[in-house]
């Protein structure tokens, strides 16, 4: 049976290039060249874009300018900021931030939850509770999202249960998390598996399963986020030039690229709010800064095919 009529109208891509493309890299890009980058995404019509990460500057050099960063990002007319926070402490400089989204990462793999986070998985939930906490006493409107990474399975451990990754979900919400995403972190999902996942989480939390985190690791990137949409799920996390591995999966290409998923869904007819022109431009702009840096994706030496009718989507 076809599932085409399924498929939203709209989507949203998420920029994260500036948090999982550049923690990724040992060059640290200098606020200046970040600050064109959020600029240039918002004018190429990008309005979810996460800026950095609250973690200890001595960790991740890359990102210690978050805060320079969300307070720019916030002077851009609707343009929706988030953080990456992984404790609590990190949670009250989101706050004091003014970003409007955190993002607490949760591993659904024990063992990657150990090396990654130095917490097991429900640690990370009672941390979650602390951080709710914090919100709602500060009187902040900030959004908390648990994202479940390593949904699909992981590298140390293998495989990691449906079971489980569906019991961390809710218990992220019951801790008070307003919404939840699922990652596959190392990119060993494939659109079977995205399908099988994706339906029974949505089955179960409805519109809080609120975004699709997937690694192009072997290639399978776009294939998964056409499953998610069949599902409902219409936001989706993409790296700008596909960069962002992950530490524990050595020599493994990143995120989604933003410009290739831009294009599919133009393609599809989704509207996504995007001028791929100008995020083409944006991408060769970040590639001059990243010079010797791998980069991925392949819109940017195929151009766009001379069938896509540029005129504005339908209303």
């Amino acid at each position: 049976m076809s599932h085409h009529l399924h498929l939203p109208s709209q989507a949203i891509i998420r920029e994260v290039g500036l948090r999982d493309g550049l923690q990724s890299i040992a060059r640290v890009l200098p606020t200046a060249q970040k600050i064109e980058w959020i600029r240039a995404a918002h004018a190429a019509g990008q309005r979810e874009i996460e800026v950095g990460s609250f973690v200890p500057a001595r960790l991740l050099p890359q990102l210690a300018d978050t805060a320079e960063l969300v307070a720019f990002a916030q002077t851009l007319p609707g343009l929706i900021v988030s953080v990456l926070v992984p404790n609590l402490k990190g949670a009250e400089k989101a706050i004091d931030s003014g970003a409007d989204a955190m993002i607490v990462p949760l591993s659904a793999s024990h063992a990657h939850s150990l090396a990654n986070l130095r917490k097991t998985p429900d640690e990370v939930v009672a941390e979650v509770a602390h951080i709710r906490a914090a919100r709602d006493a500060a009187g902040s409107k900030i959004v908390i999202e648990g994202g479940v990474g390593t949904a699909f399975g992981c590298t140390i451990q293998g495989e990691v249960a449906e079971s489980e990754v569906l019991r961390l979900m809710l218990a992220l919400l019951d801790a008070g998390a307003d919404r939840v995403s699922l990652a596959d972190t190392v990119g060993y999902a494939d659109p079977a598996m995205v399908s099988r996942l994706f339906e029974k989480a949505r089955a179960l939390v409805g519109d809080r399963l609120w975004c699709g985190h997937f690694h192009d690791t072997r290639g399978l990137g776009l294939a998964n986020v056409y499953a998610a949409l069949q599902t409902g799920v219409n936001r989706f996390d993409a790296c700008l030039a596909g960069i962002g591995g992950c530490p524990h999966a050595p020599g493994a290409s990143g995120n989604v690229s933003s410009e290739d998923l831009a294009y599919m869904l133009r393609s599809m007819k989704i509207d996504t709010g995007i001028d791929i022109d100008a995020l083409l431009a944006l991408r060769k702009q970040v590639a001059g800064w990243l010079d010797g840096e791998a980069l991925h994706g392949t819109l940017w030496q195929a151009g766009l095919p001379k069938t896509l009718n540029d005129a504005p989507l339908a209303a």
